[in-house]
């Protein structure tokens, strides 16, 4: 064991010094690693747990620097930025990759699946792997397991939703994406495409009546501060790909690789259960601090979506094959 650490130490600080540069110390490797969301989301927190594991793998050569709630730019920034090699590494949602992989959203399609039980099967099964596929054509390697982004639910301030009417007009702050803002109009809301960091003073100020994300996104980010309906639609869902830098991955030792690697798998699966957990009790600490809660019957939106060509468009964006999977996953004909 002492002999095979041994190995890697030396191989890593030769990778340290001929893909980095000097470092502050010789025997150091570090490498910043880039988010949107606050310090304090689960995937932060996991992340800091993996980077803590991988540093006394390593015996501290290998170290990872945390950037979360957009310090090193937005999504969009971000992920020029790992395509080009200024940033080492990305945490980012399928629906913000998809600027560069458009199958990317395809895990976001609306009413998609019916839960956890039939989304990481799918995600770390065939549909996944179709995914990271396409993903490695841009020029970044994809890491084997997604972490949760979490199911999202509508949140509003003038009328609570039951049906799908209660959306008609509404104006829905939606992240930036086409598959999202298209689910909105299918279903008659009025979409706005906003950045997270605006949204809070948004709904603040009326400029959006409501959003839609989930539940431990809409407790960190004090939503319930300005909005007083919160309806359970679980419309769709979305996870965060972790990926590197194709050049930077590829010059790392094996096994730094896989320590890395392996970490970060191991993070994404406490990370998944962790968030899980949190939302089973979400819903009743947010009705704790004032939001009214309605359940909206599902097939009432689904049958909307079905009338409309919403699921005839993405299967045509998204590919015949890529659509077969996801409805395969799903247990679903869409």
């Amino acid at each position: 064991m002492k002999r095979s650490r041994r190995k890697f130490m030396l191989g890593a600080v030769a990778t340290a010094v001929a893909a980095h540069g000097p470092t502050s110390s010789a025997a150091e490797m570090t490498f910043k690693f880039g988010n949107s969301l606050p310090a304090g989301h689960p995937v932060n927190q996991g992340l800091a747990k993996a980077s803590e594991r991988i540093a006394a793998l390593t015996n501290g050569i290998v170290k990872i620097r945390i950037f979360p709630n957009n310090q090193l730019g937005s999504d969009t920034d971000m992920l020029s930025q790992v395509r080009s090699g200024a940033l080492e590494m990305l945490s980012t949602s399928g629906i913000s990759l998809a600027a560069f992989v458009p199958v990317a959203a395809i895990g976001a399609t609306g009413f998609a699946f019916s839960g956890y039980e039939r989304i990481w099967p799918a995600m770390d099964g065939a549909l996944g792997a179709y995914v990271r596929d396409e993903i490695a054509k841009v020029g970044v390697t994809p890491m084997r397991r997604m972490w949760d982004n979490g199911i999202k639910h509508i949140t509003t301030r003038g009328r609570p939703v039951h049906e799908p009417k209660d959306l008609e007009g509404l104006k829905l702050r939606v992240v930036v994406s086409p598959i999202t803002t298209s689910l909105f109009q299918s279903l008659g809301a009025a979409p706005l495409a906003i950045n997270f960091g605006e949204v809070y003073s948004a709904l603040q100020t009326g400029i959006a009546d409501g959003q839609d994300n989930p539940l431990a996104t809409i407790e960190i980010s004090k939503f319930y501060e300005v909005q007083k309906y919160l309806a359970i639609t679980a419309h769709n869902w979305d996870g965060f790909w972790l990926i590197a830098n194709r050049r930077f991955w590829d010059r790392l030792p094996s096994d730094v690789r896989a320590i890395v690697g392996d970490e970060l798998d191991k993070s994404a699966l406490e990370q998944r259960q962790a968030l899980q957990s949190i939302a089973v009790s979400l819903e009743a600490t947010l009705s704790d601090r004032g939001m009214i809660v309605t359940r909206p019957e599902r097939a009432a939106f689904e049958n909307k979506l079905r009338h409309s060509d919403y699921y005839s468009g993405w299967r045509d964006r998204f590919g015949a094959t890529a659509w077969r999977i996801l409805e395969s996953a799903a247990g679903v004909d869409l």
